[in-house]
């Protein structure tokens, strides 16, 4: 059965409501989704409310980790948009649903191996790497600058992995190689070839950095991958962003070119 996988929300509702109702338009059923469900948007409330709701599973992405503990190592912009969003946690009066979205939070865990029979193939999904799931980061220049990482990334997998964390779609092969979706194959599908190994990101919902503002999440099948994009209103989640003292309004204005 065909699997969504969503990742990197970040706070942004619009994006997420409507990557989940074209979910819904394609009759899809099963949703897992990467981490960084929180954190730089201005609705992480909704969003962990949604992902708890829709999806089988989520995973702790590095925003999620600095909500929830403490944002260790990020820039002045994301540590202060992470306290903000702690605060929007801690100001609610509803006690119970503070307890069921904190025991949420704390509950996500940072790798997750789905067998065969329950993805088709054996998948090892984590949000950042396989080898350091929450943190790093794996880069499409990274198949020429870093090939130790590569080799030792590729190294540490059977098969193929299914991540997030940079925020640009696409498929890295231990040959080493990237393909954006653009590359991927006919209609942005990558088909798996036998014996090979790969690393799938498959971009960010709330967030996309590739160029292309669009909402991306991407569709795992037993012999290939779909990557999907869809509109959504920026203009809505800008206003909100730009609202909120505490949040730059560079991530509204980032949102307009996906980057």
């Amino acid at each position: 059965m065909p699997l969504a996988v969503i990742s990197d929300i970040h706070g942004n509702l619009e994006a997420l409501t409507a990557v989940l109702a074209d979910i819904d338009r394609r009759g899809l059923t099963r949703i897992i989704c990467l981490g960084d469900i929180i954190g730089y948007g201005p609705d992480p409330l909704a969003c962990v409310d949604l992902v708890a709701q829709r999806c089988e599973w989520s995973l702790m992405g590095n925003h999620d980790f600095g909500v929830l503990y403490e944002p260790t190592n990020f820039n002045p912009g994301a540590e202060k948009a992470a306290y903000w969003t702690r605060e929007q946690f801690e100001r609610v009066t509803d006690h119970d649903a503070r307890v069921r979205r904190y025991g949420f939070l704390g509950r996500l865990r940072v790798r997750v191996v789905m067998p065969p029979e329950d993805a088709g193939r054996r998948i090892l999904a984590v949000h950042g790497s396989p080898r350091r799931p929450i943190n790093e980061y794996i880069f499409p220049d990274d198949v020429v600058n870093a090939t130790d990482k590569m080799r030792q990334i590729f190294a540490s997998i059977d098969s193929v992995a299914i991540c997030g964390h940079t925020h640009v779609p696409g498929v890295f092969t231990d040959e080493p190689d990237f393909y954006p979706p653009s590359e991927a194959g006919q209609d942005n599908v990558y088909r798996f070839m036998e014996g090979e190994k790969a690393v799938i990101n498959v971009g960010s919902v709330g967030q996309p950095r590739d160029h292309d503002p669009r909402a991306s999440y991407a569709v795992i099948h037993p012999d290939r991958v779909e990557f999907v994009r869809v509109e959504y209103d920026i203009d809505s989640v800008a206003a909100k962003i730009r609202a909120a003292p505490e949040l730059s309004d560079w991530l509204a204005d980032r949102l307009y070119e996906g980057r």
